[in-house]
């Protein structure tokens, strides 16, 4: 019997393969939804992915019509791509031949099969986390021992009564739910009932791969006792096991070969318009980019995350004086738990393909024990009053009366923040003004502190520690002058009523705010003792230089610098003038970004956006990372005269520190993945929203606290909500392209990274990136990978046909409201 079970296991496993993950919303990590599949070619996974959810893999026919019209897509490459691919018909034809087969979609497993709706209040019920007042019981013994115990009490059963005999053990029952069927169709089986369901399965994978989780260890839940749990059920309704009629729409299969065959080709197209007038802006700044950067010394200089949104205030704050700007993971390359002031939870903040190997606390500073004390007080008043509400609230005795009481109250706050929202945030800043805020009085606790048993992590960093974090930052980048103020600036966003605002925060911080890890590097680098071990491995800051931490707000553009050490005369006159250009870079990034904004007033864009902030209906306070299309590592003098449109991830890089393609291979192991992650998200949320997507935030609901799901129950939500992608229901913001990676460096550094990782090779070989390479050993000539290992020549006679440039303004702003 044990070596059935174990096989049964393994079986559970790869039927789980196909599977990505879904993170909770309190850290919505990006994901590609068809992870499952990156060791398939792009166009055999999408279709493999097509036959198991459903889901389109290509831009419907509304986007490529969309795109056709408004020159995204040059006619010439359009005609050399469908040439490639065997089609004489005209352009409009072949739109509405994909049009027509859109029509004939196969249909999706119902929401309210009556299997999928019990069992996913279930799985609602069970994975709670602190939304319901009455949580469903036995919840510590597991998910298949809380199912069973309820179980046969379920009045949507039948035949509940057949649910008592069920086995103990999650293994053990289902085994005797497959009794009957020959084992060579169990994995068939199991397969088909993870993705009836696939956002719950997906969200259960996660928490049983994410060895932090608190609410995996307080309740544990697995796919073998969901599995077991949801085949007993289905056989107490009555239902097949057995998956049935799996030929019985050809026709649907067939239409949607036929479409893939008309759409890609589209896509090939859109996406060769974009990359290769990207790779002429590049090599044309190529050519004019400074030989050395041995010229005058910054007044400062910025480490911002490489997201698509930095892009944007970097430009502009470099238009504004003798600034130079960076960029590098959100994280700083600090693999941290994070304990805040007033609180015991931790959070990661470091990217999930990085486990976190330090905690850092804040703690009060005694030189500001006043302003502690005051924080603390007013937010012992505020959590008293918010646990009175609560109880008034839940009492069944006290919620009538209370409601009559307090009715009046709470109206006034209702018509508050829908009639005057810029109002209520001017209110709220007012009241963070009076109140101290933790990082005013707080530092981090980033000295060595040995953990109390082996389970646990190390408070702080030894002294090596910080030396290397330190050291690998500014190698990575390609450091080779300090200004007199260095600033690492985390980012944020600040949205109302959001529940996916943790999918606008910093991604390499597991959708977390970054400005705690720029605070930790920040205080390393101030230290002596951390620059005396940097001197003696080749990296010499100078005395004169200070180093400082910010955040940047994405959905406003401000940029905020915390609490500063104690600043020289010129150090001091250096942050004033840096405070002023940051007010004057956010004025100009509000004042682009504005025409994508619907309901947007440019000239008063900074205001705008604050009330955007603050706004809970505002469905779109900002657009994320959408628009994402390339990923460039290299210099800044390449990118710097160019406007990337925010639609560019930019990490730092320079070749000529990188002998050993250490850095190199770092970047595209990590931050490179990550934005294909990234990419892939927004690709398929995109192309098929409702499948790949979450749907409109209009007719959402929030679960457990947890994730989403449309209306009041069915599968759990995995990607996107439409209002993140698309203006309006009708015009789509986001261009669905695949990732193309451009990278400065000798091709031989290139090929020596992917000859030793060959996940990432396979990404490139299967087209779910592509890779560009600018030698500059050759002039900067750009190589493009090829899938297989082969390299191309770009070719000079190419022109797009394209009034605007990859860095002209956005393409595709919102229509006016």
């Amino acid at each position: 019997m044990r070596t059935d079970l174990s096989a049964l296991r393994a079986r559970v496993e790869n039927a789980a393969a196909v599977l990505g993950r879904c993170w909770p919303l309190q850290s919505y990590i990006a994901a590609n939804p068809l992870a499952g599949f990156e060791d398939e070619p792009f166009d055999s996974a999408v279709a493999a992915a097509k036959e198991l959810f459903g889901g389109r893999g290509y831009p419907a026919a509304a986007q490529l019509r969309h795109a056709w019209t408004t020159g995204a897509i040059d006619p010439d490459v359009l005609a050399d791509r469908l040439e490639a691919h065997g089609i004489t018909a005209a352009p409009e034809a072949v739109l509405d031949q994909i049009e027509a087969a859109e029509s004939d979609r196969a249909p999706q497993p119902a929401a309210n099969d009556p299997l999928n709706r019990i069992m996913a209040k279930w799985l609602a019920a069970f994975l709670d986390q602190g939304q319901a007042a009455w949580p469903m019981p036995n919840r510590d013994k597991g998910f298949f021992a809380a199912w069973r115990a309820v179980a046969p009490y379920d009045t949507e059963l039948p035949h509940r009564g057949d649910l008592s005999d069920v086995p103990e053990r999650p293994l053990e029952a289902l085994t005797e739910a497959l009794r009957g069927y020959d084992e060579t169709q169990w994995e068939a089986i199991l397969q088909r009932h993870l993705v009836d369901l696939p956002g719950w399965a997906s969200f259960i994978k996660w928490r049983t791969q994410d060895r932090h989780d608190a609410w995996q260890a307080a309740h544990p839940i697995t796919l073998t006792g969901y599995l077991a749990a949801r085949l007993h059920t289905a056989r107490a309704l009555e239902q097949p096991i057995a998956p049935e009629n799996e030929d019985a729409a050809p026709s649907s299969a067939e239409t949607a070969s036929v479409r893939a065959e008309r759409a890609a080709p589209w896509l090939e197209a859109w996406e060769a318009t974009y990359r290769e007038q990207l790779l002429a802006d590049l090599e044309d700044a190529a050519l004019s980019a400074p030989q050395s950067s041995a010229s005058h010394r910054p007044d400062a200089q910025l480490v911002f995350c490489i997201d698509v949104r930095s892009e944007v205030i970097r430009r502009h704050l470099e238009q504004t004086g003798a600034y130079e700007t960076f960029g590098y993971a959100g994280f700083f390359g600090l693999p941290m738990q994070y304990e805040a002031h007033g609180t015991d939870t931790r959070t990661e903040l470091c990217p999930p393909i990085v486990s976190p190997k330090h905690r850092v606390c804040e703690r009060p500073d005694p030189a500001h024990e006043n302003a502690a004390t005051t924080h603390d007080g007013w937010m012992a008043w505020l959590r008293a009053g918010r646990t009175l509400t609560k109880a008034l609230k839940t009492n069944v005795a006290a919620a009538f009366g209370f409601v009559e009481a307090a009715g009046g109250f709470f109206g006034a706050a209702l018509a508050a923040r829908t009639l005057s929202p810029a109002a209520l945030r001017a209110a709220r800043r007012a009241w963070n003004e009076r109140v101290p805020r933790p990082e005013d009085f707080c530092t981090l606790t980033i000295d060595y502190i040995a953990p109390d048993d082996d389970t646990d992590l190390s408070v702080g960093f030894t002294q090596r520690e910080k030396v290397t974090y330190a050291e690998a930052a500014f190698r990575l980048m390609g450091w080779d002058r300090f200004a007199p103020v260095v600033v690492f600036t985390g980012h944020a966003s600040e949205t109302a009523n959001n529940p996916y605002q943790s999918s606008l925060d910093c991604g390499a911080c597991a959708g977390h705010p970054g400005g705690p890890n720029a605070r930790a590097l920040a205080a390393m680098c101030n230290e002596p003792s951390v620059r005396g071990g940097l001197r003696e491995r080749g990296i010499d800051i100078p005395d004169d230089t200070v180093f400082l931490a910010a955040e940047h707000n994405t959905t406003t553009d401000a940029v905020t610098l915390f609490r500063t050490p104690e600043l020289t005369d010129a150090q001091a006159t250096h942050v004033v003038r840096l405070r002023r250009d940051l007010r004057a870079a956010q004025q100009r990034a509000t004042a682009e970004r504005a025409p994508s904004l619907r309901g947007a007033r440019p000239k008063q864009s900074t205001a705008d956006t604050q009330r955007r902030a603050a706004d809970w209906a505002e469905a779109r306070p900002e657009w994320g990372l959408s628009g994402n299309a390339a990923f460039i590592i290299g210099p800044r003098d390449l990118t710097a005269p160019l406007n990337l449109q925010g639609r560019v991830f930019l990490h730092a890089y320079d070749w000529q520190t990188d002998p050993n393609a250490t850095a190199l291979k770092q970047i595209m192991a990590g931050p490179l993945v990550v934005g294909e992650w990234i990419n892939t998200q927004y690709y398929f949320s995109t192309v098929d929203n409702a499948v790949y997507g979450s749907g409109s935030k209009i007719t959402q609901n929030v679960v457990g606290n947890m994730g989403v799901w449309q209306g009041n129950g069915g599968d759990l939500m995995t990607g996107l909500p439409l209002q993140s992608l698309q203006s309006d229901d009708t015009t789509p913001y986001h261009h669905p392209l695949r990732l193309m990676a451009v990278i400065q460096a000798p091709v031989a550094r290139v090929e020596q990274v992917l000859d030793r990782n060959v996940q990432l090779r396979t990404l490139f070989d299967h087209e779910w990136m592509a890779l560009a390479v600018m030698d500059p050993e050759e002039d900067n000539i750009v190589r493009r990978y090829q899938p297989g290992g082969t390299w191309e020549t770009r070719a000079d006679t190419f022109a797009p046909n394209t009034e605007a440039s990859s860095s002209a303004p956005e393409p595709n702003p919102a229509p006016a409201v």
